[in-house]
């Protein structure tokens, strides 16, 4: 070679890199050049291994990339390519792995040049470009063409031009993109990364939507934030703006001043954007929020209300997740007027109003849980206004709860407050301790299973009846399949009951009291249970009709004299029509011999299916029973119960219940649940009429008739209207204490949303019919708005 000549040979290297020295790569070239046993791959592709060029030609754009595309094209490379280089040889000396198609090197300006769909890998990053060149006397990389790096934390700049230091660290970058792993990215007319992966850019733009559509089109965010310049630090993983505007639909609105987001996608703290509403009870509402991220564990929400016909109130949300379980605590409080719900003269008075509620679960070890849930308000009004829960009473709860293969142990107390209803708060139960311990036998006798139960409760009241009840349990259930075909189940129940109450005659409803002082009882029930599924073909479908029969004995119970804590509210259903007690709870126990019949249906077809049950009981006896009038359990022959299921695929859903009466065929129970639709547009409807008639005086359950309405439609892709409406049909022909003529709105609403990957808002309009206390009813208006993928 003659001197001044440059020597620019070009080879297809194979697929398997080198894992040399930067600093080496234009030596190897060379030896490759002189070397006659490295001569075959002067002809192009070495034998047997794919080239660099075919490893990366069927990848996608990555401009056109969505997250998910990202993420697989970084898999693929990852796990087509070869092994992992190790980031430092024995020297320290970093090193570097390449792919290339070709490889030139210019001896004048001792550069080297690596074209083709070039890759290189140190450790955990990776550098896709056209064309690499290497200076070797200043140590400068410059890739240029379609440039991707990937850095140790899985974060992609894409870049038309990057420059790296020689051991593997960007430089100056020009028409950048940094898409975040977490989501987010960051596009930049040019910018500057630090030897310690800072990056400094210049008239950025950040957003955290997506910048393609599923079909792959190219989509613009619906938000992004503009700024002058933007710092990224590696070490914080932070983003900081400076002269930052938030833009909506390319409309620049909002000054964005100090503004710090974190880049892996969770929360950052700093204000929300604030809530506007109008309420007809507090007038006009403002609300704010700071959200402080104390750790990585721990976080803090301040909120502030300001009303315009009502004093301010403030509320704040600890959250804490530890190495066992996670826990909350929520807390209001304000200081104005409130009304009495006993106030038939709607004086008002001044006073504290608040509301806390905690919760928590803990997974102590494998089998051993504990959750607790604690909810207290100041008055029973306060929830309802300030529209924080509609329920009529809150409860408190803790548990701790051993569950194996074969046994489960719970140990629990509840307490309960009354809040919409007019119960004094003295004759609201506290249960505790609430004790249930239950281990299965497999096989023990005849091949089936035997199931232990041990019960106590302790039930107290501040100014009412004082109960306390103990029991063991014992359940044989053998089931087998005969050679006809049919499924039959045997059962055998013995149980020991121990009660103690006092303050008896505090309890309202006679039959609910028992006696007082110690009381004891046995109970033994055997059942035989047969289903015979008959299986065929039917209009193009599977049908299934399976008959079932029920035959269930006890001997007379001494229901009377033990107080009646848990089996209140009795009703026949579809869903204990083959209990082994229709009484709900352990308080009461149904005695004598009943048979009970009916049949189950399915029918299925392709993406349908129909399920139906049917079903009634008799009494061999005519013996008065415990039941009240109403039920549709007080008689020898039972009311008809059944339940009608349709669904077709996730577009319709259909459930009916139903409770017909024995002797007319009357409706005593109708309920319907419907919803027709896709998640986006949709129709839901419920109906339920109760025309039971059961005695006020024994049982709290009054007859009533209520329609149910929501519903969606979507339109221009993003946009929706929505609406709901509970209405009472109840009318003094079935409730003689209403005034109504049928048909009373009960809480009316309408909006209209806008909702994409990343932002959304929109407005609703509701309005409540019914006033209680100082929850007026009147109408209430709310603006909200929402950015999705910021990290707030």
């Amino acid at each position: 070679m003659l001197p001044g000549q440059h020597f620019a040979p070009r080879y297809a290297l194979p697929r398997s890199p080198g894992a040399i020295p930067l600093w080496g790569a234009a030596a190897a070239a060379m030896l490759l050049a002189l070397s006659p046993a490295d001569a075959f791959a002067q002809d192009g592709e070495a034998p047997g291994v794919d080239t660099a060029q075919e490893l990366v030609a069927d990848q996608p754009d990555p401009f056109e990339m969505d997250e998910e595309q990202e993420a697989e094209v970084v898999l693929d490379l990852d796990t087509r390519a070869s092994p992992a280089i190790p980031e430092r040889n024995a020297a320290g000396e970093r090193q570097i792995g390449f792919e290339a198609t070709e490889l030139v090197y210019d001896q004048d300006s001792d550069t080297v040049t690596a074209g083709g769909n070039v890759i290189l890998r140190s450790g955990d990053q990776s550098l896709r470009a056209d064309a690499v060149t290497w200076n070797r006397q200043s140590g400068e990389i410059v890739a240029t063409g379609a440039v991707r790096l990937v850095d140790e934390d899985g974060n992609q700049l894409f870049s038309d031009r990057l420059v790296l230091t020689d051991e593997l660290e960007a430089g100056a970058m020009d028409n950048l993109l940094l898409a975040f792993r977490q989501g987010g990215r960051l596009a930049a007319a040019n910018g500057q990364r630090t030897a310690d992966g800072d990056i400094l850019l210049e008239r950025a733009a950040y957003s955290g939507c997506a910048v393609v559509d599923a079909d792959g089109c190219d989509k613009t965010p619906s938000w992004r934030i503009t700024a002058e310049r933007v710092w990224y630090d590696a070490e914080t993983d932070r983003i900081r703006f400076s002269g930052a505007y938030l833009e909506l639909f390319g409309a620049r609105l909002l000054p964005l001043p100090g503004l710090t987001i974190r880049a892996d996608g969770s929360a950052s703290s700093g204000f929300f954007v604030p809530d506007i509403g109008l309420t007809a009870s507090n007038g006009i509402e403002l609300t704010d929020s700071y959200y402080m991220r104390l750790a990585e564990n721990r976080d803090l929400l301040l909120s502030g209300y300001l009303y315009t016909e009502a004093a301010p109130m403030v509320s704040a949300q600890y959250r804490h997740l530890t190495g066992t379980g996670a826990y909350q605590v929520t807390g209001y409080a304000t200081y104005g007027s409130r009304i009495p719900l006993s106030d038939g003269f709607a004086n008002s008075e001044k006073d504290f109003r608040g509301y806390l509620f905690a919760n928590g679960r803990f997974q102590l070890d494998p089998n051993w849980t504990f959750t607790g849930s604690a909810r207290l308000a100041s008055d029973r009004t306060f929830l309802r206004r300030y529209d924080i829960s509609r329920e009529d009473r809150i409860r408190s709860v803790v548990q701790a709860e051993r569950i194996d293969d074969n046994s489960y142990v719970s140990i629990a107390g509840w307490a309960t407050q009354a809040l919409l209803v007019s119960t004094p708060q003295g004759q609201v139960p506290l249960a505790a301790p609430l004790i249930d311990a239950r281990y299965r036998l497999q096989d023990p006798l005849l091949g089936g299973t035997v199931e232990l139960q041990a019960n106590t409760l302790a039930i107290t009241r501040g100014s009412g009846q004082d109960t306390q009840r103990a029991f063991a349990r014992a359940q044989w259930d053998l089931r087998r399949l005969t050679n006809w075909g049919q499924l039959v189940t045997l059962t055998a129940l013995v149980r020991g009951d121990v009660y103690h109450s006092d303050e008896n005659d505090r309890s309202p409803t006679p039959s609910y009291r028992g006696l007082p002082g110690w009381q004891a009882r046995g109970i033994a029930t055997a059942a035989v249970d047969v289903q015979w599924p008959l299986v065929g073909a039917f209009a193009g479908g599977t049908q299934t009709l399976t008959p079932r029969l029920q035959l269930v004995a006890s001997p007379a119970i001494r229901n009377l004299e033990i107080p009646n804590e848990d089996s209140r509210a009795i009703d026949l259903e579809d869903s204990n029509l083959f209990a082994l007690n229709r009484f709900p709870g352990y308080d009461r126990v149904e005695d004598g011999v009943r048979l009970t019949y009916g049949a189950d249906w399915q029918f299925t077809l392709p993406g349908w299916r129909v399920d139906a049950t049917l079903g009634q009981s008799y009494r061999l006896s005519d013996e008065p029973t415990l039941f009240p009038d109403g039920t549709g359990l007080n008689e020898q022959f039972s009311d008809f119960v059944g339940r009608t299921q349709v669904r077709y695929e996730d577009f319709v859903k259909f459930t009916h219940r139903y409770r017909l009466d024995k002797d007319n065929f009357a409706v005593r129970r109708n309920e319907v649940d419907a919803t027709v639709g896709s998640d986006r547009t949709y129709l839901e409807l419920g109906y339920l009429r109760l025309n039971r008639d059961i005695d006020l005086n024994f049982e709290d359950l009054q007859d009533r008739e209520e329609l149910r309405l929501a519903g969606r439609v979507a339109f221009a892709r993003y946009w929706s209207v929505f609406g709901s409406a509970v209405v009472n049909l109840t009318d003094r022909a079935e409730d003689l204490s209403l005034t109504s003529d049928g048909f009373d709105p009960l809480r009316t609403r309408l909006g209209v949303a806008y909702a994409d990957d990343c932002l959304e808002f929109g407005f609703t309009w509701r309005r409540d019919y019914i006033r209680l206390a100082d929850a007026q009813s009147g109408s209430s208006f709310r603006l909200y708005f929402a950015l999705r993928n910021i990290g707030l």
